[in-house]
C-alpha cells in the first residue's frame, strides 16, 4: 500500500505580544512580530506548494482562522510543544510525517524532501538546530506511531537528545543542521548574513 508523505507546519498565530517572546525581549515586541509574519509567509512559499507531499499547518490558538490561500489547518491542541506534536502526528491519515517550525530562515523544500528519503530506511528523522534544539522531526509511522516526544526538556540543550533517547533501539538519521531564530543573538547572527533578502 503507497502512503502520502505529509508535511505539518508548526505555527503559532501572529499576534503582537503573543509569540516569540524571548526574541520579542531582546529586539521589541513589534519587530518580533514583523520576523514571525516574515518567516511564515516564506514557509509556506517554499514549501505548500509542493507537490511531493501534503501540507498541513498546525495553528495556535485552536481558535485561529484560516486565511485565503492556506493549507488545510490543524489545531495544536493543550500541552507542551511534545504533546502538541504527538496528538498532530497520531491523527493525520497513515503514512510518513515531517514536522517543522517556521523560524527556520535556511529552510527549503530541498531540506525536506532530504527527510522524507530518509524516513524510507529509518524510523525517525531529526534536523538538529545549532542550540542543540530540533528544527525538523519526520516519523515513519509504521507499522505504528511511536511516540518520542514524552518527558522531553523542552527550549533547552537537552531537548534532541532526550527526544532521539526515547526513540530506543528504533532506527534514527540526521538531517542538515540549520539555525533557528529564537533570540536576540540568532536574529543579528541572520541579519549578517543578508538572509533578510533571500526570497
Amino acid at each position: 500500500m503507497s502512503f502520502a508523505n505529509r508535511l505539518v507546519i508548526f505555527a503559532r498565530q501572529p499576534r503582537l505580544g503573543t509569540g516569540k517572546r524571548r526574541l520579542a525581549r531582546d529586539i521589541g515586541a513589534t519587530a518580533a512580530l514583523n520576523f514571525q509574519r516574515a518567516m511564515l509567509a516564506r514557509t509556506l512559499r517554499r514549501l505548500a506548494r509542493d507537490r511531493r507531499w501534503i501540507t498541513y499547518i498546525a495553528i495556535t490558538p485552536d481558535r485561529a482562522r484560516p486565511w485565503p490561500g492556506s493549507p488545510p489547518m490543524l489545531a495544536q491542541g493543550r500541552g507542551d510543544l511534545g504533546a502538541r506534536m504527538a496528538r498532530v502526528a497520531r491523527e493525520l491519515p497513515p503514512g510518513p510525517v515531517v514536522i517543522v517550525g517556521c523560524d527556520i530562515p535556511g529552510l527549503t523544500a530541498t531540506h525536506v524532501a532530504a527527510a522524507f528519503r530518509k524516513l524510507g530506511p529509518c524510523d525517525a528523522v531529526f534536523g538538529p538546530a545549532t542550540d542543540d534544539g530540533y528544527w525538523l522531526v519526520g516519523l515513519r509511522r509504521r507499522p505504528r506511531f511511536i511516540d518520542p516526544f514524552a518527558n522531553v526538556r523542552w527550549s533547552t540543550r537537552h531537548a534532541l537528545a532526550d527526544t532521539v533517547a526515547n526513540l530506543g533501539h528504533h532506527r534514527v538519521m540526521m538531517a542538515a543542521t540549520l539555525a533557528d531564530v529564537d533570540d536576540g543573538v540568532a536574529f543579528a547572527a541572520w541579519l549578517r548574513t543578508g538572509s533578510p533578502s533571500t526570497p
